[in-house]
């Protein structure tokens, strides 16, 4: 791990990894700090999705509350302290095909190797829970069209994720439609969000060309399927948005009821283990680097003057 880290050219090594035989697995981050400990573990990329951003940096709802400008600003924090690809959750693009656009370019300035669109009506919610609406066809069309012709004349490569919810609108039989017509539009991966078997995943991959993308939420609308079941599907990848969020949860209240209780809350990591996630071993090795440089050119100077 270096001190700080250059996400520069994620983009195409998404694509490269993308277009190998084998399943993608991204585990969903939430700040810098989670997109680390992923890239540590050894993961070749990172989600960072509305539900876990939302519910970390203002503890509210996925459900429009989060701002554009809010996520591009942790998404930049993510972006800079990884050099894994991340994966960036842009909502319905924050408005119309002209947000879009505006949306896209943002992303790809953050540092995002991919941005997702999707097609819910404003506000939206998260793909799993109740209450959603989503814009009709021609407009969930438009939104991608805008947002990969926002990308190609900017020259740059994000790529672009289309996703869509119609299955809880309108049937899989609609969301189909709209997967493949978004794959007409230039989009480079495609998300049926929410299906609800097996078979229906199948359906999926079977009927719509390119890249899939898998979404496992753990007690979701969706089957639980392993990386194996759902690469032997047709996905091409899959995000696991919640699984750390869960976690971290779970592991503060713990803490914080061990605390308010007397006790420890030590039981989880090490102060010197926290140290090293964080850099300070870096940041000491590169300070200690300048100063013995600093030192050693004050004493090349003082030679000079004696001389």
């Amino acid at each position: 791990m270096t001190l700080f880290a250059s996400s520069g050219g994620a983009a195409g090594r998404l694509r490269r990894r993308l277009d190998s035989s084998s399943i993608l697995v991204a585990p969903g981050c939430f700040d810098a700090l989670s997109a680390r400990i992923i890239e540590r573990a050894g993961f070749e990329a990172a989600f960072l999705g509305g539900f876990a951003t939302a519910a970390t940096r203002l503890a509210l709802p996925d459900a429009g509350l989060l701002s554009y400008g809010e996520m591009i600003d942790q998404g930049r924090d993510v972006c800079s302290a990884v050099s894994i690809p991340v994966l960036g959750d842009a909502d319905t693009g924050y408005g119309n095909a002209i947000n879009a656009q505006r949306t896209v370019l943002g992303f790809a300035r953050a540092g995002f190797a991919c941005v997702m669109i999707e097609d819910q009506v404003w506000p939206k919610r998260c793909g799993h829970t109740r209450g959603k609406d989503t814009v009709d066809r021609g407009e969930a069309l438009a939104r991608v069209r805008a947002a990969v012709e926002a990308r190609d004349a900017a020259q740059t490569d994000i790529l672009i994720l289309a996703r869509t919810d119609a299955i809880a609108t309108e049937g899989l039989d609609e969301a189909l439609i709209r997967a493949a017509g978004f794959v007409e539009a230039g989009a480079d991966m495609t998300f049926v969000e929410a299906p609800r078997s097996a078979e229906e995943m199948s359906r999926y991959c079977d009927t719509v060309p390119g890249l899939k993308m898998a979404n496992m939420v753990e007690q979701g609308a969706s089957p639980w399927l392993s990386p194996a079941d759902l690469e032997a599907i047709g996905y091409s990848f899959v995000a696991y948005p919640l699984s750390l969020l869960m976690a971290s949860v779970s592991g503060m209240e713990a803490a914080a009821g061990a605390l308010l209780n007397g006790g420890t809350a030590s039981s989880g990591v090490s102060f010197e283990a926290l140290q090293e996630v964080v850099g300070f071993p870096d940041y000491d090795r590169l300070r200690d680097r300048f100063d013995q440089a600093g030192r050693a050119a004050g004493e090349e100077a003082d030679d000079d003057e004696l001389g």
